[in-house]
C-alpha cells in the first residue's frame, strides 16, 4: 500500500475500534498498548485461518482426483519432471492423465472442460483462460549429414543457407499463430515453403528423420533433441538463433483447484535453450 493510502486505514481502524494503535513522532511510529495487542491477536486470527484451510482440505477430493494434462509433441525431457514430482509430493493420491493435443485442440478441450491445463505454443487469447510463459528453446535444423557438411559455418548454419530445401512443416491448423510466426521468418529469409502440410499430419520424430535423410529437405527441432538422430542426420544451430519456440501453461481462468495451481507454480520459466 502506499504510505497516504496506508495512514488513512490505520486511521479508519482505530475510529472503529475506538482507540489509538499507534503513537506517531518525529522519530517515527511506535504501536501503543493497544495496538501491540491486536498485532498479536491478528497473527493468531491468520494463524487459525490457515489451520481451517488446511482442515477443510483434507475433506476435499483433490488428493484423489484426476489432473487432466494436454501436451504438445515436443517438450524438453525434464521439462514435468519436477512440476510432477512436486504435485505427487503434496497431493499422494492425485493421478495426471496426459494426452497428446495440438495447440488448437488443447484450447478447445480447455473451453470444453475436457482437460484441465495444457502446454501450448502459443498464448490463448481471451479472459476465460489464464497462461504462463513455462520454457523458450532456441530451434536449429536438422539435415543430412552430407547436407549439412557443405553448408555448416562455425556457427552454425545461416537460415539463408536453407534456400532450395523443402521444410518438413506441420498443419496451420494446429497452431496457427506459431506457424504464422514461424513461417513469416523463412520467408523473410527468402525459403521457399514448397506446399503446405496436409491437415491431420502429425509432424512424429519418424517423419522429420525420413524427410530429411534423402538430402532435399530440413526439419527444425530444440537442442538435445530426445529421439535418437542416426549418423545419415546432424543437428546444427542457427546462426543468431532467430527461430524461438516457445511452450505456454494454460489453464481455465475461473479455476480454483489448488493442485492445479501447485503444478503451475512448479512449472518456472525455464531461459532459451
Amino acid at each position: 500500500m502506499s504510505q497516504p493510502a496506508l495512514s488513512q486505514s490505520m486511521n479508519t481502524l482505530e475510529r472503529q475500534l475506538g482507540v489509538q494503535l499507534l503513537i506517531r513522532g518525529s522519530t517515527g511510529v511506535q504501536a501503543t498498548e493497544a495496538g501491540t495487542t491486536l498485532l498479536d491477536e491478528a497473527r493468531a486470527v491468520l494463524a487459525r485461518h490457515d489451520q481451517a484451510v488446511t482442515a477443510v482440505a483434507r475433506h476435499t477430493s483433490v488428493g484423489d482426483s484426476v489432473l487432466r494434462l494436454g501436451i504438445p509433441l515436443e517438450l524438453p525431457t525434464d521439462l514435468l519432471s519436477r512440476p510432477l514430482t512436486d504435485l505427487a509430493a503434496a497431493y499422494p493420491g492425485i493421478k495426471v492423465q496426459a494426452r497428446h493435443m495440438s495447440t488448437a485442440a488443447q484450447v478447445a478441450a480447455l473451453r470444453a472442460g475436457d482437460i484441465d491445463v495444457g502446454l501450448v505454443r502459443e498464448r490463448p487469447i481471451g479472459p476465460d483462460l489464464d497462461a504462463v510463459l513455462v520454457v523458450e528453446e532456441r530451434l536449429g535444423v536438422l539435415l543430412s549429414s552430407e547436407q549439412a557438411a557443405k553448408i555448416t559455418g562455425p556457427d552454425g548454419i545461416r537460415l539463408d543457407a536453407l534456400a532450395g530445401l523443402s521444410w518438413v512443416g506441420f498443419p496451420r491448423s494446429g497452431s496457427p499463430a506459431w506457424y504464422d510466426e514461424l513461417t513469416a521468418i523463412l520467408r523473410s529469409h527468402g525459403l521457399d515453403l514448397g506446399p503446405a502440410a496436409p491437415e491431420g499430419q502429425e509432424l512424429i520424430p519418424a517423419v522429420k528423420l525420413a524427410a530429411v535423410t534423402a538430402g532435399a529437405a530440413f526439419a527444425l527441432a530444440p537442442p538435445n533433441w530426445s529421439p535418437p538422430i542416426p549418423d545419415l542426420v546432424t543437428w546444427s544451430p542457427l546462426v543468431g538463433h532467430p527461430l524461438v519456440r516457445r511452450t505456454w501453461a494454460a489453464w481455465p481462468a475461473d479455476s480454483h483447484r489448488r493442485d492445479l495451481g501447485r503444478f503451475v507454480a512448479a512449472l518456472e520459466l525455464r531461459g532459451p535453450e
